[in-house]
């Protein structure tokens, strides 16, 4: 019959574990990322190459932010197919841009426009007005 482990070990303090290694997270060296920049160096440099510590970046408060609602010259046509006269700002709508081609004379109101969309409005015979 084998002696047992535990009866092999009894009088020594560590069971042939050393010091600490019987208890917790003894050998563990810390939890998770600890000991990045002291004892596991080397493992940092070799597999996590671009990590970086603290807080990187800024975010901006929401209540600065502003999202312009905007619409292109060339989709005016198919958007509103009769109207030559639009009030764009009563329609939803705070920006004008110059993207794509006008094929009429509008009248539009609007907050704000682009200068490359004006001039294709007024290229055209129409006219932009921008309230105060």
């Amino acid at each position: 019959m084998t002696r047992k482990k535990t009866k092999k070990f009894r009088g020594s303090m560590t069971h042939g574990r050393g010091k600490k290694a019987g208890r917790g997270a003894g050998l563990r060296g810390g939890r998770g990322n600890a000991g990045l920049s002291k004892h596991r160096i080397m493992h940092l440099n070799k597999y996590m190459p671009n990590h970086s510590f603290g807080k990187h970046g800024f975010k901006r408060p929401q209540g600065t932010r502003v999202e312009n609602t905007i619409i292109n010259v060339g989709k005016l046509k198919e958007q509103f197919p009769k109207k030559t006269t639009i009030n764009l700002t009563e329609e939803g709508y705070d920006k004008l841009l110059g993207g794509g081609s006008v094929s009429k004379g509008y009248k539009i109101t609007v907050k704000k426009a682009s200068q490359k969309a004006m001039e294709k409005i007024k290229g055209n015979g129409g006219e932009v007005t921008i309230p105060e």
